[in-house]
């Protein structure tokens, strides 16, 4: 079956909350494992967390989520219009941060990519980034 549901939400710490549930309710469609469901809230966690702390670092700004099931899995895009990324590569690295006076250990990308199947990144300077995270649910792969 396929569906797709959009959410804009503002970057708010309060709202990686909502992001979670929203990304677990649309799944369940798929009648996802309690694991499956739990990874799927983890990367989105992250990559919500990501919008909020990096994207608009001095501001608050929109965030956008989409949602699409596709078959035997699910797609969720987290995009902003913050300032971007530079170098996307550098960025997916274990450890790299851009706020180590904030105490971040630069793993985002890292969970992520141990949570779903599929992660993938675009960013423009002074643009936004999003990321795409691909999970197959059960074992239809």
């Amino acid at each position: 079956m396929k569906n797709e549901v959009k959410v804009t939400f503002i970057s708010l710490s309060v709202n990686e909350s909502f992001a979670r549930q929203t990304a677990a309710s649309f799944t369940s469609v798929l009648d996802p494992t309690v694991d499956e469901l739990a990874d799927i809230k983890t990367a989105v966690s992250e990559a919500v967390t990501n919008c909020i702390v990096h994207a608009y670092p001095n501001t608050i700004g929109k965030i956008t989520m989409t949602l699409k099931t596709d078959g035997a899995s699910v797609i969720i895009s987290i995009k902003d219009r913050g300032i971007g990324i530079p170098d996307v590569k550098k960025a997916m690295e274990p450890c790299y941060t851009t706020a180590p006076s904030e105490e971040r250990s630069g793993m985002g990308f890292t969970v992520m990519e141990a949570f779903v199947d599929k992660v993938k990144v675009t960013s423009k300077e002074g643009k936004g980034t999003r990321v795409t995270l691909k999970k197959y649910i059960g074992s239809k792969r």
